[in-house]
């Protein structure tokens, strides 16, 4: 899969990378073991595969002199922001230097009379929306991790936000890449349209490094919401939650965030958060707007939820309230690893049209009871995406193995719903056997561009198709 046989590893062009390398850059350069694992780890089933050197850039033109440098000698260059993609981004299946971003992390530019900034791939989402909290601006991107801007852009960053206001390609105006001969290229502006050229820009957002290395970004912000309402509500079944959301967004309400936690998701957040939330199927939900607008948009919402079964919808008024909540979902990941601890989590997600989300979801359901599998469902639901973090014992080869042709099924049934095997975590190595039936002839066009911009395959190798 990784195309090992088309582009052997060249040993002394390593060895002479590795050597320039130390000498440019002194200790921003290290081959140390425990810092290549580092660089190289995975929370899919997938094994470790560390790169052979670990360079921390600091600059678009250190970025520049090292692919170019690596692309002399052939050499695989892997992008690294945070470590937190979930699909075997940040491995190197064919070696090479891991090109470590984390120390470019300056707010370069905040225009707020446009709603936009530049940053450096570095800075975190966090980060970035602490820099712009005085402003009254907000940028509302935000997958569970602390993620990294340029990861986000590699992986086409989604999370709770993205019903109302879009994913990362919705909300990237513009990018400075390093291609892979090592050439600094400028794509888009910070115009909120264009009619000139080829959009390269969205040809870089999730591309996952395999096409270059983002050392810039301007983005689209929004203003900080005059009114913010949010709270929970609990259903039967899944299904009647599922069905609460069509309905939501068929029926044209604005919600800012409607997320999904199954039974078992919510047993865990009790115990984790510290919540008392019922142990039933609940939705997360939040509005947005001027305070007569989210009003309005609460009541009707209230209507469809009491006509699918709901309890009484719990208010969270306070914003202290609302941050507890919304911690507590991003905080799902860790408290289902606590509930599960000795078992390995294995994550993944899928999407699908949203007419066709409960079926999915309840099929789903269906597969975890039969497999016997222990299985925590959330899910960014108001677009059709949802999360399953799959928990298995790596000392029991056969639950292992359970496991993964669970994830599979999943991925199988997504695109036979008309989705996607992906909604947000990416193909990476994990998911590369589905892109064939997902994009049918497709797969051979992206083949094409990869060859032309990367001839030598020293981006990224081995991620999202073999060559």
């Amino acid at each position: 899969m990784s195309g090992l046989a088309d582009y052997p590893r060249n040993m002394g062009g390593l060895a002479a990378v590795i050597d320039a390398l130390a000498v440019r850059y002194g200790n921003r350069f290290s081959t140390s073991a425990a810092l290549r694992d580092q660089h190289g780890h995975t929370t899919t089933s997938l094994l470790n595969q560390p790169p052979d050197g670990v360079m921390f850039a600091t600059s678009t033109e250190e970025v520049s002199d090292v692919v170019a440098l690596c692309a002399e000698y052939r050499v695989p260059v892997i992008p690294f922001g945070t470590g937190t993609s979930l699909e075997g981004h940040v491995n190197a299946p064919q070696g090479g230097i891991s090109l470590d971003l984390s120390r470019m992390d300056r707010v370069l530019e905040i225009n707020p009379s446009d709603l936009d900034c530049t940053v450096e791939p570095g800075v975190t989402r966090k980060r970035l929306n602490e820099t712009l909290r005085d402003t009254g601006l907000f940028f509302p991107v935000d997958p569970g991790a602390d993620a990294s801007i340029g990861g986000m852009v590699a992986t086409r960053a989604s999370g709770t936000n993205a019903v109302r206001y879009g994913t990362m390609k919705d909300l990237v105006l513009a990018l400075t890449v390093v291609t892979a001969d090592g050439r600094i290229v400028h794509t888009g502006s910070r115009a909120k349209k264009s009619s000139t050229g080829y959009d390269l820009t969205r040809l870089f957002v999730g591309s996952e490094g395999t096409l270059g290395v983002v050392t810039g970004v301007t983005l689209k912000l929004f203003g900080i919401p005059e009114e913010i309402a949010g709270g929970v509500c609990s259903f039967p079944t899944v299904e009647a939650a599922c069905d609460a959301v069509i309905m939501t967004i068929q029926t044209g309400i604005p919600v800012a965030r409607i997320e999904l936690l199954d039974e078992l998701q919510v047993r865990a957040c009790n115990a984790y958060s510290k919540l008392s939330l019922p142990e039933m199927p609940t939705l997360f939900v939040e509005f947005h707007g001027t305070a007569a607008g989210v009003a309005e948009q609460a009541e009707i919402f209230g209507v469809i939820a009491t006509e699918n079964g709901a309890e009484p919808f719990v208010w969270a008024t306070r914003p202290e309230e609302r941050t507890r909540l919304w911690q507590a979902r991003h905080d799902a990941h860790w408290a289902s690893t606590a509930m599960m601890s000795g078992r390995k989590g294995i994550s993944t997600d899928v999407c699908v049209p949203i007419s066709r989300l409960a079926e999915c979801v309840a099929e789903t359901q269906r597969d975890i009871v039969e497999t016997g599998l222990t299985v925590p469902i959330v899910g960014h639901v108001g677009d059709g995406n949802f999360h399953c973090l799959v928990f298995a014992n790596p000392a029991d080869p056969a639950e292992s193995a359970k496991a993964d042709a669970f994830v599979e099924r999943l991925a199988w049934r997504a695109l036979d719903m008309g989705g996607t095997c992906s909604g947000e975590h990416g193909v990476g190595q994990g998911k590369m056997k589905f892109l064939q039936r997902e994009h049918g002839a497709g797969l051979d066009l992206m083949r094409s561009v990869k060859r032309a911009l990367d001839p030598n395959n020293i981006m990224n190798p081995g991620k999202i198709f073999a060559l």
